[in-house]
């Protein structure tokens, strides 16, 4: 799922749907030439993209979520731990560690996840 990759600007449009959802496209277009100094035009053509890519939809006039952030955010970690560590948990978490020191509560939540599966 490359296509769900979002650059900085993608990523910004995606968290003002996500946070005032459901909304109408008149008051998404309103957010976005406020915060992102948009044109109308604009919005709808990264709506678009962003609905043809399966994380929005556009029914009615009304602008709502496929998937929730932290179902985006997920399909994407794993997504990149496939491509960059062959599918290897252990080897991304290596990797990681290896340049951020984990505290004692971090280990302990690590361990939790792990022994809740």
């Amino acid at each position: 799922m490359n296509n769900n990759k979002l650059g900085a600007v993608e990523s910004h449009f995606a968290d003002i749907v996500w946070e005032n959802e459901p909304l109408t496209t008149s008051e998404l277009i309103k957010i976005c030439e406020k915060e992102l100094n948009w044109k109308r035009t604009t919005t709808y053509t990264v709506l678009k993209r962003l609905s043809d890519r399966g994380i929005f939809q556009y029914i009615d006039g009304v602008v709502s979520a496929k998937m929730t952030r932290d179902e985006f955010y997920s399909i994407q970690s794993k997504n990149f731990v496939d491509e960059v560590f062959n599918g290897s948990l252990p080897a991304f978490i290596t990797a990681f560690t290896s340049k951020k020191k984990l505290s004692k509560e971090e280990i302990s939540e690590i361990k939790n996840l792990i022994d809740s599966y």
